[in-house]
C-alpha cells in the first residue's frame, strides 16, 4: 500500500471530546483532516453522521465504529480515539471509551476494503481490544493495528475475505445439526457487515450449529455454492440493505433483522433461525423474493408509512419511461403535424404510408406515427402505475392484478388516483395469497393461476363495484379545480411545487411534488393544459438548485467553495441543465442550513413565474434537451434563470454573512481544521 491506514496523528489517547455523539463525530473529522487525509471536515462529517443516522454504530464492549465513504476523503483512513467521558453511540450495553473512526473514498480499491473490514472484524476479539486499552501511546496503538492487519494479503484481499466467510464454521460431520445460512450487509459495506459475520458464526460454532456466511459488502460478495444453499434448513438476513439474488433462497424460513443485531443478539437470531425451522407458520423467503429482497428490518419493526412510500414511489419510477417515450413522441407529433393531428391521426396511419403521403405531406404523416405510438404510450401509464405498485407489494404474482386493476381504474375514468388505489388493493390481495400455506401441490400453480386469478377479480371487482365511481368523481373534481387555477392561485401552487422540489434534492418531499406531476401529465390536454404547466413548474424548480450552485461556486463567488466544491460545480452546469437536482446534493451535505433556503426561493420563485405565464411541458424529465416539447420555452428558460440567480446569490451571502453558534457540547478544546481551511469554507450554520 502506498501509506499505511493508521499513523500517530490519527490517535487520540483519553481525550476529551464531550458527550455529543454528533460533536465527537466532528472532532474525529478533523483529525483526519488535519492528517492530510480529507480535503473537507464539513463533508466528511455529513457523510459520517449521514451513515449514523441510519444505524446506530456503539457494538457491545465499549467500542463505537463511525464510518462513512465520502468524496471528501483521499486516502483510505482509520483514525482511533481512547476517550473520557464516555459517549453513547447506541450500544445495549452502554456508553463507549473506544471510538475508532474508518473514513474510505468513494473510489477506494477493492484491496483497501478489505483491509478496513478485517480490522473491523478483529474488533469483536477481547485480546485486540484489551491490548488498545492498555497502549501506553499512539505508537503502540498504531503497531497493534498493524499487527492485526499484517497477515491480510495485498492481493485478492476482498475476494479471500469473502471465501473465509463463506466456508462452514465447522464440518458437517453430525447429520442431525442445524444447518443454517446468514447474509449480512450494511448501508456502507466495512464494518457491521464482516462484524456480523464473525460474530454469529462465532456463536453458530459455540451452540453446536452448521452455519454458512455470504458477506454482502463494500469489497465484494462471493456467493455461496448451489449445494450449500440447498442443504441449507434456514436463512437468517442480518442486512439494512436488499440482498442481492435473494430468489436463491425462496421457500427457506427467514429470521430478518438490522446488520447491527448480528452483533449484538447473535444467539438469539440464530436460536430463532432454529426454532423457525420446524415452524410451519415462520416466515418464509417469497418464491419471487419480493417480501425478502427489502429485508431492513424484521416485521413487527416496519414502517408502515414507509413502505406505502417505497411501492408509490417504485410505481412512478416504472411509469416514468411510458410517459417519457410518450409525452416526447406526441410533443413531436405535434412539432410535425400540428396540434389537430390529434382529430385524425388514427385515420392517416392507417390509410397511407411513405409511398401514399396524406394531404399534408411528409411532416403530417410523420407527426401521426409520432402521436399515435405516443398516445399508446401513455395508455399504459395508469396500468403501469398500478401494476408495479402491486410488483412493489407482491412482486411478480401482483404484476397481472395490479395491470388489470388500473386497466379498469381508466375503464372507470378513475384516472391516476384509480390507479394507485388499484394498484394498492391488487397488491395486498396478491401478497395475502402468497402468504397461504398450501399443499406442496398447490404451490407451484399459484405465483402463475391461482394469484392473478383471485387477485383480479377482488381487487378489479372492488374497483368497478365499490371505489371505481368515487374515484372517477374526486378526480373530475381535481381537472376542474386544477383547470380553474389562475391569477393568485395559480401562482401560490407553484409556489408550493417549487419549495417542495427544492426542499430536499430528490428526497421524499421532492418526490412528491414529481409524482403528483408526473401522475397528472397523461390528464393533460389543448382544452386543459394545467397538468402539462404543473409539470414545467417541477422540472423548472427542480432544474434550480444545481444550476445555482454551479453558478455560485464557479463564477459568483469561487473562494466561498473547496476545491471538491468547485470541481463539483462545474458538473452541476450539466447536470443542472437536464434536471437533475440531485447534482446539488454534494453542496447540501457540506453546508445544509445555507444551501437549502437559498434553493427553496430560487425554486419557488421559478415555481411562481412558470404558473403566472402558463409556461407547460409535455415531457416528464430533460430539462432544456426537452425543449421542443415545452410551450413558450423562452419563459421556461427565463422563469429557471431568474431563480438560479436568486439561490445563487443568497447563498454566498449567506456564506459570507451567516455564521454558526458553537454548539452546546461539542469539542470546543478541538483545534480549527486550519486558517487557511477556514477561510476558504466558512463555518456552516
Amino acid at each position: 500500500m502506498s501509506t499505511p491506514l493508521i499513523t500517530t496523528g490519527l490517535v487520540a489517547l483519553d481525550a476529551d471530546l464531550g458527550t455529543d455523539r454528533a460533536g465527537v463525530i466532528r472532532a474525529l473529522a478533523e483529525l483526519v483532516v488535519r492528517a492530510g487525509r480529507a480535503t473537507d471536515t464539513d463533508a466528511l462529517f455529513a457523510d459520517a453522521w449521514a451513515r449514523e443516522s441510519k444505524t446506530d454504530t456503539g457494538i457491545p464492549g465499549g467500542i463505537a465504529i463511525p464510518h462513512c465513504r465520502s468524496a471528501a476523503v483521499t486516502e483510505p483512513t482509520l483514525a482511533m480515539a481512547r476517550v473520557s467521558p464516555l459517549v453513547d453511540f447506541g450500544s445495549d450495553d452502554g456508553p463507549a471509551d473506544l471510538l475508532f473512526f474508518i473514513a474510505a473514498p468513494d473510489g477506494a480499491d477493492q484491496a483497501h476494503l478489505a483491509l478496513l473490514s478485517k480490522l473491523a472484524r478483529s474488533l469483536i476479539k477481547p485480546e485486540f481490544v484489551s491490548s488498545l486499552r492498555e497502549a501506553p501511546d499512539a505508537a503502540a496503538v498504531v503497531s497493534l493495528v498493524e499487527g492485526a492487519l499484517g497477515d491480510a494479503p495485498k492481493a485478492a484481499a476482498a475476494p479471500a475475505a469473502e471465501r473465509a466467510a463463506s466456508a462452514p464454521v465447522e464440518s458437517a460431520g453430525e447429520a442431525n445439526r442445524p444447518v443454517l445460512i446468514a447474509v449480512t450487509s450494511c448501508a456502507t459495506g466495512i464494518a457491521h457487515t464482516y462484524m456480523a459475520a464473525d460474530s454469529l458464526a462465532a456463536t453458530a460454532k459455540r451452540l453446536g450449529v452448521e452455519l454458512h456466511v455470504e458477506t454482502q459488502g463494500a469489497s465484494g460478495a462471493t456467493p455461496l455454492p448451489a449445494d450449500v444453499v440447498a442443504k441449507a434448513q434456514a436463512v437468517i438476513f442480518a442486512v439494512d440493505v436488499d440482498v442481492r439474488d435473494v430468489t436463491r433462497f425462496a421457500g427457506k424460513p427467514v429470521i430478518k433483522a438490522p446488520v447491527k443485531r448480528g452483533i449484538d443478539a447473535p444467539e438469539q437470531l440464530i436460536n430463532d433461525a432454529v426454532a423457525a425451522i420446524s415452524n410451519p407458520n415462520a416466515p418464509r423467503v417469497a418464491a419471487a423474493a419480493g417480501e425478502a429482497s427489502a429485508s431492513t428490518s424484521d416485521k413487527k419493526d416496519a414502517n408502515v408509512g414507509q413502505s406505502i412510500k417505497r411501492w408509490l414511489l417504485t410505481g412512478v419510477s416504472y411509469m416514468i419511461p411510458f410517459v417519457a417515450g410518450g409525452g416526447l413522441l406526441i410533443a413531436l407529433g405535434f412539432l410535425l403535424g400540428g396540434y389537430n393531428i390529434t382529430e385524425n391521426a388514427g385515420k392517416i396511419i392507417v390509410e397511407n404510408s411513405l409511398a401514399n403521403l396524406p394531404a399534408g405531406g411528409l411532416g403530417t404523416y410523420l407527426g401521426a406515427v409520432a402521436f399515435s405510438i405516443g398516445n399508446a404510450s401513455m395508455a399504459f401509464l395508469v396500468p403501469a402505475l398500478a401494476g408495479y405498485i402491486a410488483y412493489a407489494i407482491a412482486d411478480r404474482p401482483g404484476i397481472a392484478p395490479g395491470f388489470v386493476a388500473g386497466a379498469v381504474a381508466l375503464l372507470m375514468s378513475a384516472g391516476f388516483l384509480g390507479g394507485l388505489v388499484g394498484g394498492l388493493l391488487a397488491g395486498g390481495v396478491a401478497y395475502g395469497l402468497g402468504r397461504l400455506n398450501v399443499p406442496r401441490w398447490l404451490r407451484g400453480l399459484m405465483p402463475v393461476v391461482i394469484i392473478p386469478l383471485i387477485g383480479s377479480i377482488v381487487a378489479s371487482g372492488l374497483m368497478i363495484l365499490v371505489l371505481g365511481g368515487p374515484i372517477a368523481a374526486l378526480m373530475g373534481g381535481l381537472n376542474t379545480w386544477l383547470s380553474s387555477l389562475t391569477g393568485v392561485s395559480a401562482i401560490l401552487l407553484g409556489v408550493i411545487l417549487g419549495t417542495m422540489m427544492a426542499f430536499d434534492l430528490g428526497g421524499p418531499v421532492n418526490k412528491v411534488a414529481y409524482s403528483f406531476a408526473v401522475a397528472g401529465l397523461g390528464a393533460g390536454t389543448l382544452a386543459n393544459q394545467a397538468p402539462w404547466q404543473i409539470m414545467a413548474a417541477v422540472m423548472a424548480a427542480g432544474m434550480v438548485p444545481p444550476l445555482a450552485m454551479a453558478l455560485a461556486s464557479t463564477v459568483l463567488s469561487r473562494r466561498s467553495f473547496t476545491a471538491v466544491e468547485r470541481e463539483n460545480g462545474k458538473a452541476a452546469w450539466l447536470l443542472g441543465a437536464a434536471f437533475i437536482s440531485e447534482g446539488a446534493i454534494p453542496f447540501a451535505a457540506a453546508d445544509l442550513f445555507r444551501v437549502i433556503p437559498a434553493s427553496i426561493l430560487g425554486g419557488a420563485a421559478t415555481g411562481a413565474l412558470i404558473m403566472a405565464t402558463g409556461v407547460t411541458s409535455q415531457a416528464p424529465h430533460g430539462g432544456v434537451f426537452v425543449f421542443f416539447a415545452i410551450g413558450n420555452f423562452a419563459m421556461f428558460a427565463v422563469s429557471v434563470l431568474v431563480g438560479t440567480v436568486i439561490t445563487a446569490v443568497a447563498v454566498v451571502l449567506l456564506k459570507r454573512f451567516a455564521r454558526r453558534r458553537p454548539v452546546e457540547g461539542a469539542d470546543t478544546a478541538t483545534p480549527a481544521v486550519g486558517t487557511e481551511q477556514a477561510t476558504v469554507r466558512p463555518a456552516t450554520v
